[in-house]
């Protein structure tokens, strides 16, 4: 069986509090998530030019070596250009945004392509939207208001990279550094947004604050219906693991099974960086808690302390399990994919992209959390590799075989 590196304390909680499978969608659910929303997201974002659904990617050589029935890993690395999932969400969201403000202005109801129309140039220029980021969002939020017309800032916390405040600054955003971790961020960003009159796209939810973040975990959705579609006819997942951070993600492909799937969605398994498993420690207290520290983790787009308000209350009804890994099984994971198994392609995975490939590994590894999880030769796991090398030195360092933490 192909290994990673043993993880002496990957812990493990099971959801107590989780919805039976044979549970309908709840309907309070639809106000935050729903196909009906879906199908408006889905038409607009696939009218952008670029679009078309990333790869999902049999791995048969991985699944034979953990002995489990097929995993398939959707590909994220090509969406749109901008190497990740939050294409689908930030950029939609400012979509969604800029319509709401062209409607007050016009007094009608706006449709994307009144964004294009000179006539109303100067309303859509006159709107400033800014974010916190840890590279990915920003770029999707920084990327969506260059391609509608409006100007944008974007906050990012000490340890983001150069290389993907470049990439940002690359699509004409305005970009803040600031001491402290990706909440800390969030704070300075929303402070600023009210002393400017700036409108914050952020993929975090609290209260008073949640119209925008529905709109980018509806983006999300997008990759949700692209799986159903390109799976094998007759066949579903058995399991999805899948990356946690704020935790709009998992909420997004939770909502969309269950709603689409009924009885038959897929046990979901969140996985999380030890340094920063704020859906693990709100499951296990059966509340949102928030995880302090400096949040330190090699898997940056992850570095989350706070559960979102609107992805809480989906995730605590429809996630089963909550896995926490340490930052070397993800390097791990990397070149795992990167050299491939017994004939799998070669994948370029980012140090965000592979928590939830990660888990799968070494859950199977554990023949208690394997029993646990209910993984066995049956099994067909769908994991989301939400990244590729957004930042293209970072990776080359962490492939490197010197690399610290690696086998």
């Amino acid at each position: 069986m192909t290994v990673l590196p043993k993880a002496d304390w990957l812990r493990h909680v099971a959801n107590t509090r989780v919805q039976p499978p044979e549970t309908e969608y709840p309907s309070r659910h639809e106000e935050v998530l729903s196909l009906a929303a879906h199908a408006r997201t889905r038409e607009a974002i696939s009218a952008w030019p670029g679009y078309r659904a990333t790869p999902l990617i049999s791995l048969p050589g991985l699944a034979n070596a953990c002995q489990l029935g097929a995993i398939w890993y959707k590909d994220e690395a090509g969406r749109f250009g901008l190497g990740s999932f939050k294409a689908l969400g930030g950029a939609y969201a400012v979509l969604r945004l800029l319509l709401r403000r062209l409607a007050e202005h016009t007094g009608r109801e706006a449709a994307p392509s009144d964004l294009a129309d000179p006539r109303h140039a100067d309303a859509v220029a006159g709107v400033t939207v800014c974010c916190a980021t840890d590279g990915n969002h920003g770029r999707s939020v920084a990327w969506g208001a260059q391609r509608f017309g409006c100007a944008c800032v974007i906050y990012v916390h000490a340890t983001v990279s150069q290389a993907r405040v470049a990439a940002i600054e690359g699509f004409g955003a305005r970009v803040v550094r600031i001491d402290g971790n990706y909440d800390d961020a969030v704070r300075a960003a929303a402070r600023d947004a009210s002393t400017y009159g700036w409108f914050v796209v952020s993929d975090t939810s609290y209260e008073g604050y949640t119209d925008i973040p529905r709109d980018v975990m509806q983006g999300y959705s997008v990759m949700a219906q692209e799986v159903l579609e390109q799976l094998p006819e007759g066949d579903l997942p058995s399991h999805v693991f899948i990356q946690g951070g704020v935790g709009g993600l998992a909420a997004a492909i939770t909502a969309h099974f269950w709603e689409r799937l009924g009885h038959r969605r897929p046990r979901i398994i969140v996985v999380e960086p030890d340094r920063a498993a704020c859906i693990f420690a709100s499951i296990a207290a059966g509340e949102r808690v928030a995880v302090p520290g400096d949040l330190d983790t090699l898997q940056a787009g992850l570095a989350c302390g706070e559960v979102s308000l609107l992805a809480w209350d989906i995730l605590k009804d429809g996630v089963s399990d909550v896995l926490a890994i340490p930052d070397k099984t993800a390097v791990a994971c990397m070149r795992l994919l990167a050299g491939g198994v017994d004939g799998d392609p070669a994948i370029v995975a980012g140090e965000s992209a592979v928590a939830g490939q990660a888990g799968v590994v070494l859950a199977r590894q554990r023949p208690d959390l394997a029993q646990a999880l209910g993984l066995d030769r049956d099994s067909r796991i769908l994991v989301f590799g939400t990244e590729g090398a957004t930042d293209e030195g970072l990776y080359a360092r962490l492939l490197a075989p010197q690399a610290e933490g690696q086998p």
